[in-house]
């Protein structure tokens, strides 16, 4: 099961009370306060990790509470900061506070932490508030109240490279021929119902990690099916890989899936479209996909695009890895803002 959207609450530990002790030993008079400090309230922070893929594991808890910090006590025995909790977010991940839509943070790095509730502050005891006139103060401090909030999570998929497509266009097919993920492939639309990222490895060790978008309809830039559920998984790729279906088995022909889905890219956000590029005419085994590998190249011949004419079932993928290498090595040199 993949989750990519959960809202949870998070409450950190209180802060615990200052002691109001006095000093008592046989012939120490006088002792003086020895009350300790109470302790801080443990924080809930957040962590990303490439260990997690989904948001599941915090739909099913949605609260998260750290402990309070204990108590001063006398003798100036204070207490000691209560431990934080750490939950493990996946890479990608975009943290919201929902009650004023504010973003807390971008988990875009594995690694990357952060406080999404701060526990509060131990209360003093009364020796700190001992002066040369009150020698034997009576005052202490409680504990302040560890912060609370609800926050949204939502995960935006981290890939070099995204494949998008019409449904059935080959997309699952072709990145389980070049990595070792295993997306459902069956004959019908809309086998893959999340995105399933996939990690090609070459023989000098370098590595691309490949997302496959569950397949695209027009109007999807309007939520049309599950539009933006999907959209917001190509916003952080580098590169686009548009898979289309060169025997125009749905009725279509590729140039016109091609235009359709740059469209609809351009209108759930500006600039997507434009991303680096690259065409894989896949299915290339079908009957009449030669003579429509021809018209698209002419159709597309005012474009820069390279075209790789692959067959992913078969496993013929041409210069497809090397082609895919060689765009976001360029794109690593040239970072571009999300």
């Amino acid at each position: 099961m993949f989750v990519d959207k959960a809202t949870i609450t998070v409450k950190a530990g209180d802060g615990g009370n200052g002691c109001c002790s006095f000093h008592r030993e046989k012939f120490v008079p006088r002792g003086g306060p020895d009350g300790g400090d109470g302790g801080a309230g443990g924080n809930v922070i957040l962590e990303a990790t490439n260990s997690e893929q989904s948001l599941l594991a915090l739909v099913y808890n949605r609260h998260y509470q750290a402990q309070n910090g204990p108590g001063g006590k006398g003798s100036n025995l204070h207490g000691r900061k209560a431990p934080d909790i750490t939950l493990k977010v996946p890479v990608g991940t975009v943290v919201t506070d929902r009650s004023t839509g504010e973003v807390i943070a971008d988990m875009d790095e594995a690694g990357r932490q952060i406080v999404v509730a701060r526990g509060g502050r131990g209360g003093r005891g009364n020796p700190r508030f001992a002066t040369q006139t009150n020698r034997a103060p009576r005052e202490w401090e409680p504990g302040e109240p560890g912060e609370e909030r609800e926050i949204g999570l939502e995960l935006k998929t981290i890939a070099d490279v995204g494949l998008v497509g019409y449904p059935n266009a080959g997309k699952s097919t072709l990145l389980r021929a070049v990595s070792a993920a295993r997306p459902k492939v069956a004959p019908y639309p809309f086998t893959t119902l999340h995105p399933v990222v996939g990690v090609i490895e070459y023989p000098d060790y370098s590595r691309i990690t490949m997302a496959d978008i569950p397949g695209l309809i027009e109007g999807a830039h309007d939520n049309v099916g599950l539009g933006h559920a999907f959209l917001k998984h190509i916003e952080r790729t580098t590169v686009l890989a548009y898979v289309l279906d060169m025997g125009g088995v749905d009725g279509r022909t590729p140039w016109d899936d091609l235009a359709h889905l740059r469209e609809e890219l351009e209108l759930y956000m500006k600039g997507l479209s434009k991303r680096a590029t690259i065409i894989v005419a896949n299915k290339m085994d079908l009957p009449g996909a030669e003579e429509n590998l021809e018209l698209l190249r002419s159709e597309l011949s005012h474009e820069l695009f390279e075209i790789i004419p692959v067959c992913a079932a078969d496993g013929e993928l041409g210069s497809f890895k090397e082609t895919i290498r060689k765009a976001v090595e360029a794109r690593r040199k040239s970072p571009f803002d999300f």
